[in-house]
């Protein structure tokens, strides 16, 4: 975006969540262990779930997929589907079991989620997400929102990302997240959907100054709080992926930087202990070690013996009967004893 041009003012928020910064859902990442301890190094940011199908929820165990500590909360939904009144049943059980938002992925490029007819591939029909939000909005008392990409396929003029977003938002969806990647649906993997496709964020911002009356979240390439502090002067909020959840601890100052809370900042050995504390509930009810420790693997990146400490938790966290002595175990490899 050209320097003279004045950013447009932010829409005041649509609804009742706080959207400035959030973690992204990201598949086998985000789930209900990993929210708890991102949930201990912010009070403010929202966290996401990992995307879950309105199949595994409306036809299997609905709990395995949304029981979650209230202390995450403010936490959102993500469903993928593309049956209105599938994700209509399944907005309302997320709305029941305390979730403060549901989104609709329509970003995600991956095989699996492209055979089962949502994810990247709804770009191309936004009145079938059109229709999803209708029956959703109908059915739960939560906001109702979309996480896209900037383009699909060959399908990937601006022209046809504002119809999209304005065929979307007549039917009552007053938020967009979107990454600033267009997604090729054959010819890359997953991975390489993340980094091949260039991040146009100024596709982003023009979508906010033509959409003034929306909420826009920007996404993807933003690796820290400053990055993020420059975005919000274009865009309403602000989505973190894998760098919050690699180095987790980027987060702390979070409260402070993005959202101008005085709180003091928690250190690392606070929030170990509070998260031992979290596993070993989580141990009785039957949960393994592994489970847990694998998301505090970052939690000391780029500190002196971080690699002695991930390397303690990777050989000794899955053996059988593992309990909380291996993580103060490998607390000891980075002078942290809780």
């Amino acid at each position: 975006m050209p320097l003279n041009v004045a950013p447009r003012p932010a829409a005041p928020f649509l609804h009742p969540v706080d959207r400035t910064l959030s973690v992204a859902p990201m598949l086998d990442w985000t789930d209900r262990h990993a929210r708890y301890l991102l949930r201990l190094l912010s009070r403010r940011v929202l966290l996401y779930s990992e995307m879950v199908t309105t199949g595994a929820l409306l036809h299997g165990d609905p709990a395995r997929w949304l029981d979650h500590h209230a202390a995450e909360r403010p936490v959102a939904l993500q469903l993928g589907g593309s049956e209105p009144s599938a994700m209509a049943r399944c907005a309302e059980l997320g709305a029941s079991w305390g979730y403060s938002e549901v989104n609709i992925n329509v970003g995600c490029p991956s095989p699996r989620v492209r055979s089962g007819a949502f994810g990247a591939c709804l770009m191309a029909e936004p009145r079938t997400v059109a229709a999803c939000v209708r029956a959703m909005r109908e059915a739960a008392a939560v906001p109702v929102t979309v996480k896209t990409r900037i383009g699909v396929d060959d399908r990937d003029s601006y022209e046809a990302l504002a119809d999209f977003v304005a065929t979307v938002a007549d039917a009552g969806c007053g938020t967009f997240v979107v990454h600033a990647r267009k997604a090729w649906l054959s010819g890359l993997s997953p991975a390489e959907n993340r980094s091949v496709p260039p991040l146009r964020h100024d596709v982003v911002y023009r979508l906010k100054r033509d959409f003034p009356m929306l909420q826009v979240v920007l996404n993807g390439g933003v690796t820290g709080l400053e990055a993020a502090r420059q975005h919000l002067a274009w865009v309403d909020g602000v989505m973190i992926g894998r760098a919050a959840y690699q180095d987790p601890y980027l987060l702390a100052p979070a409260d402070m930087v993005i959202f101008g809370d005085p709180g003091p900042l928690p250190t690392r050995q606070a929030v170990l202990q509070d998260y031992l504390g979290y596993a070993e509930a989580q141990l009785a009810r039957g949960v393994p070690l592994h489970r847990m420790t694998r998301h505090l693997l970052g939690l000391f990146q780029g500190q002196p013996g971080a690699r002695a400490w991930r390397r303690h938790l990777s050989e000794r966290a899955h053996r059988p009967g593992a309990g909380v002595e291996v993580v103060v175990e490998a607390a000891l490899r980075v002078n942290c004893p809780v």
